[in-house]
C-alpha cells in the first residue's frame, strides 16, 4: 500500500507541475503491481502435506486455493523421482499417481524420496 502511495503522491506532484501525462503512466504503474500482488497471493499458501496414518499414505496438495488429496494403501504404494536426479517424485499405487516435491530444492528431493520410503517400510 505505502508503494502506491508513494507512486501516486509523486504522480501528483508532477500533475499540478503541468505534466499531465505522468498520472495515467502511474495508474498503469498501479495496476501492473495490483495484478503482481495478486498472482504472488494466489500461490502463496501452497502447500504439500504427506501423511502416513493407520495403513495410508495419504497426499494432500494445495495450489492456487484448490485442495488435491490422494490416498494410497501402504503395501501397494511406489516412489520413484519421475525423470531422474533432481526431477518430481512420483508416489503411485492401485491405479493412480501424484507427483510431489515440488516446494522442496531439487537436489534435496532423493533425499525426500529415501524418507518417505523408508517411513513406509519401518510403520
Amino acid at each position: 500500500m505505502s508503494l502506491c502511495v508513494v507512486s501516486l503522491a509523486i504522480a501528483g506532484f508532477f500533475w499540478s507541475q503541468g505534466a499531465t501525462l505522468v498520472m495515467p503512466f502511474a495508474g498503469v504503474e498501479l495496476l501492473a503491481v495490483g495484478i503482481a500482488f495478486l498472482a504472488y497471493a494466489r500461490h502463496a499458501g501452497d502447500a504439500e502435506k504427506i501423511i502416513l496414518q493407520s495403513g495410508q499414505l495419504v497426499v494432500e496438495q494445495e495450489m492456487a486455493g484448490r485442495t488435491l488429496r490422494a490416498e494410497f494403501n501402504r503395501e501397494w504404494v511406489r516412489v520413484e523421482p519421475r525423470d531422474g536426479d533432481g526431477s518430481l517424485i512420483e508416489v503411485s499405487g492401485q491405479g493412480r499417481s501424484v507427483r510431489v516435491g515440488r516446494h522442496v530444492r531439487p537436489e534435496l528431493r532423493p533425499a525426500l524420496a529415501r524418507e518417505i520410503r523408508s517411513a513406509l517400510l519401518s510403520s
